[in-house]
């Protein structure tokens, strides 16, 4: 029931048009370093994605930076079912979906760290670019 009214959600807030314009896609910016929080943001993204086949990017900033990186080890929470999840596997699977996924600029240095510490198929976001998205009418905007 929760999934459906979840869905539910998602659909209206990613059908209902902006002015004449259908909605593209979802712009996700997360920035806590909570795993229930995180995890929200991959389940919201997951079902743009999936069952409302909509473009999604993620933006991922201060702790939320380190779903992003090889070594990082991500909390589970456990699902109504009483399955396990954790959002950097979430993130992993929405990447291989097609959901576009980069780290804020100043994350790595910030970590000491460089690109080569990121996951395969993270980038380093380009505030210009980001920007960009924020502004787009086809796109909603939501941030964990």
């Amino acid at each position: 029931m929760k999934r459906v009214l979840l869905s539910m959600a998602v659909a209206g807030a990613l059908v209902l048009p902006l002015s004449a314009q259908e909605v593209k896609g979802l712009n996700v910016l997360i920035t806590s370093g909570d795993t229930q929080t995180q995890m929200m943001g991959m389940v919201l993204s997951t079902s743009a994605l999936k069952d409302h086949s909509k473009v999604v990017n993620i933006t991922l900033c201060g702790p939320a930076g380190n779903l992003a990186l090889k070594e990082f080890e991500s909390g589970s929470v456990k699902r109504g079912d009483g399955q396990s999840v954790n959002p950097k596997s979430a993130l992993q699977g929405l990447m291989k979906a097609g959901a576009s996924v980069q780290v804020c600029p100043l994350f790595l240095p910030t970590a000491g760290k460089d690109a080569s510490a990121l996951v395969e198929g993270v980038s380093v976001a380009k505030p210009p670019m980001v920007a960009k998205g924020l502004v787009d009418p086809a796109f909603q905007n939501i941030s964990f």
